[in-house]
């Protein structure tokens, strides 16, 4: 791996800076070099809200991703407002439970993860994000879902420590319900 540039976006309280910062968490436990850099937009919950992530085995010179590798758009203006900026033969995930149009790219490999869906079908109704999660580690090799566990029981403390049953559960359930489109 040289360099891994991805841009995680939707509405705040759908868990995209947590999928960032797992990530990065994640990455840096492997030795990595990493930047996060969350943005938010007027609302928290409810509003817009991306964060760009960026992982390689070199020193990374700046925290700003112009020109993603990957981009993970949870719902549709995210996806109206992040596609274009996806380099070709770079990874477009979208959540296919909230997102109804296809991606209109052709020189991009698509993933339709229909995260919603499989973590209510998984008995896990709150983590979707987690279920992106595991999608993301799996087709862009950013880091171990191993990794991603350690992260989460770093981040995940007090009551919080409860939740990382169900989303490790998550993060490895979309594995059965996605699909996949060159």
């Amino acid at each position: 791996m040289t360099i891994q540039k991805l841009i995680i976006a939707g509405f705040g309280g759908q868990g995209v800076m947590l999928i960032g910062e797992l990530i990065a968490y994640a990455a840096m436990l492997e030795g990595k070099e990493v930047t996060w850099m969350p943005a938010y937009g007027p609302e928290m919950r409810g509003g817009t809200a991306n964060c760009s992530v960026v992982v390689s085995s070199r020193p990374i010179a700046s925290p700003v991703v112009d020109e993603p590798t990957a981009v993970v758009v949870m719902n549709t203006p995210s996806l109206e407002k992040f596609e274009e900026l996806l380099v070709p033969g770079g990874e477009l995930f979208i959540n296919s439970s909230l997102i109804r149009r296809k991606a209109v790219r052709s020189d991009v490999h698509v993933n339709y993860i229909d995260c919603n869906e499989i973590a209510i079908r998984s008995q896990t109704d709150k983590a979707a994000n987690m279920v992106m999660l595991g999608a993301i580690l799996s087709r862009t090799n950013v880091a171990s879902p191993a990794s991603a566990e350690t992260a989460m029981k770093a981040l995940f403390s007090g009551k919080k420590a409860a939740m990382i049953p169900s989303n490790m559960k998550a993060l490895s359930a979309w594995k059965d319900l996605a699909k996949s489109s060159a």
